[in-house]
């Protein structure tokens, strides 16, 4: 049995998108990651470094997207998906990636994906 710890709407400015006047300006995106994590022996003994530590998750990943420039937002996620299950050693995440503003009329457009198992 895993648990999940969660990061939500974490925020970041970067160039993102396929057309010319994109790769001149810098654009939000928003992402929401679920990670699996057995959180049990951080519980018991209280301390950060028996946990996923959701803060530097979110530092590697603001200071990779804020300096890419991918045109896909599929390929942006995919690359955030294998920082987070490498670097952190993660066996599950499911990764939304909402481009918000991409589309006149719609609060958001992109992607969720999902990689790995959710169980040990």
């Amino acid at each position: 049995m895993m648990d999940i710890v969660f990061l939500r709407d974490l925020r970041i400015d970067t160039i993102i998108g396929i057309y010319e006047w994109e790769r001149q300006i810098r654009q939000i995106v928003v992402l929401d990651i679920e990670m699996a994590s057995d959180v049990a022996r951080a519980a018991a003994t209280d301390h950060i470094d028996d946990t996923l530590n959701y803060k530097a998750v979110a530092k590697r990943l603001i200071q990779f997207v804020s300096e890419s420039k991918f045109q896909l937002v599929e390929t942006l996620a995919e690359e955030c998906v294998g920082i987070i299950r490498d670097e952190f050693e993660v066996p599950w995440v499911r990764l939304t990636l909402n481009k918000k503003g991409a589309v006149r009329g719609a609060d958001g457009v992109g992607i969720i994906i999902e990689r790995g198992s959710r169980t040990a």
